[in-house]
């Protein structure tokens, strides 16, 4: 705003100085001379109506009234005329009248006399007169060829000025929002206070406290994922070695506590079932980076998914069926994304009632997008927990008991393997009953 101020009093400065300038220069009269010569030429050819129709054009062009008026004192235009004019105009008839019967004068008379001369119309004899004294706002603005330019570029000005001023506030805003967007995608690495060059205001003091943020989240995350790993490790051991003991004590044991050992057996594969996957959603969080991906087909990668499903679900009395295969390639790692789905048809192998199937289509949608959905026949889900079941640990009420329920993390390792994949996983419940699960991946090209 000061430069903006700044600049506005010297280009007013500058103004009023070439105005200045150009009065001690003689512009004015130099334009009262060409007015003059002009009506005097509309006067011979096209008469007293002519001089009329110029006058009110000029009238309506410049900033300065001219007054066109006749012997007797009166404007041609019937405006009222000041009497300092009419003071004036009888002054230079006067010295007029003396300097034609005085043949000794100078050329400066001359001159002077030659600019101020009447015009002839009619044998009446007319002076034109610049009324600079009633210049006034009004008349100013009312004037589009005095205020047009002036109009114009005060706008252009005041528009660059606006658009750099609003460049200036929004560019560093706008890098703070593609910050808060990547950090929301998982880039915890993502830093913006060093984007901001030179500045040193409060936007420059928000954008330091986000990367303060953005570091300390991302290294308690770090410390919490370290954790789950070194846990899950360290417990692999004694695990292993426990495993080894119960085999020892089921032979030595000679069935007496079978019963007991074999509780004993369940519950330590079903712990070694939760380091597995706890690993797994380790590697997927920090090790994303050194994974392979190839071309594959995703229909052929579905059909052997399904097929090895079809075994644990018949030995449950269900089936799964796949129908409408679209083949096409995708880019991908095989062994993650088919853990990913295989994740997901075995939830729905768990929930879905006996003599019933999970129903698994595939269908193409918009931008090249292939869309997996998996149904089955089940008791479907709590609506306030729709979005809660791809979190880490999240289990419905329906799986509480460690019969049906898992440990809430294979759909949590099956999101993290398809966000991988640039793909989206949702969940609904159907219309009449069970739950679907909605699988949406890229499809490089179509295979014919």
């Amino acid at each position: 705003m000061l430069l903006f101020t700044g600049l506005s009093l010297t280009y007013t400065s500058h103004y009023l100085k070439t105005t200045r300038s150009n009065i001690d220069n003689g512009q004015p009269r130099i334009h009262l001379q060409n007015h003059i010569s002009e009506a005097h030429r509309i006067a011979k050819s096209q008469g007293l109506d002519g001089v009329r129709k110029w006058l009110i054009k000029l009238d309506h062009e410049v900033a300065v009234p001219h007054l066109l008026i006749d012997e007797n004192g009166n404007d041609l235009l019937n405006r009222e005329v000041p009497n300092r004019i009419l003071r004036r105009i009888n002054r230079r008839n006067a010295r007029d009248d003396y300097i034609s019967r005085d043949n000794d004068h100078d050329d400066h008379e001359h001159k002077r006399r030659a600019r101020h001369r009447p015009i002839i119309i009619d044998h009446m004899r007319y002076y034109l007169i610049p009324d600079h004294r009633n210049i006034t706002l009004d008349r100013v603005l009312n004037r589009p060829k005095v205020i047009t330019i002036p109009l114009i570029v005060a706008t252009l000005i005041s528009g660059i000025v606006c658009f750099l001023l609003a460049r200036y506030l929004t560019s560093p805003l706008s890098r703070l929002r593609t910050a808060t967007s990547a950090m929301a995608k998982g880039e915890l690495d993502y830093r913006v206070a060093h984007t901001m060059g030179k500045r040193k205001d409060e936007i420059v003091e928000l954008a330091i406290d986000f990367d303060n943020m953005a570091a300390q989240l991302q290294k308690l995350l770090s410390s919490h994922k370290q954790l789950l790993r070194d846990a899950s490790h360290e417990l692999r051991s004694p695990l292993a070695r426990l495993q080894v003991a119960l085999g020892l004590a089921q032979k030595k044991s000679n069935g007496d506590i079978d019963k007991e050992l074999s509780r004993i057996e369940l519950e330590t594969e079903r712990l070694n079932e939760l380091i597995g996957q706890l690993l797994s959603l380790a590697r997927l969080e920090t090790n994303t980076s050194e994974m392979q991906f190839e071309t594959l087909n995703l229909a052929t990668l579905l059909t052997e998914v399904v097929d090895d499903a079809q075994y644990e679900a018949s030995s449950n009395k269900r089936q799964v069926n796949l129908e409408n295969k679209i083949d096409c390639q995708i880019n991908g790692n095989p062994i993650l994304l088919k853990s990913a789905i295989e994740n997901v048809i075995r939830n729905a192998i768990r929930y879905t009632e006996e003599n019933t199937s999970v129903d698994i289509t595939m269908q193409s949608s918009d931008n090249n997008q292939v869309i997996i959905q998996i149904n089955d026949h089940g008791p479907g889900i709590e609506e306030d927990m729709i979005n809660k079941i791809f979190e880490p640990f999240v289990r419905t009420s329906s799986a509480r008991d460690r019969q049906t329920g898992g440990y809430g993390l294979g759909l949590t390792i099956a999101k993290r393997a398809i966000d991988l994949h640039n793909g989206k996983i949702t969940a609904q419940n159907n219309t009449q009953s069970g739950m679907s699960v909605l699988i949406q991946l890229p499809c490089n090209r179509a295979i014919t």
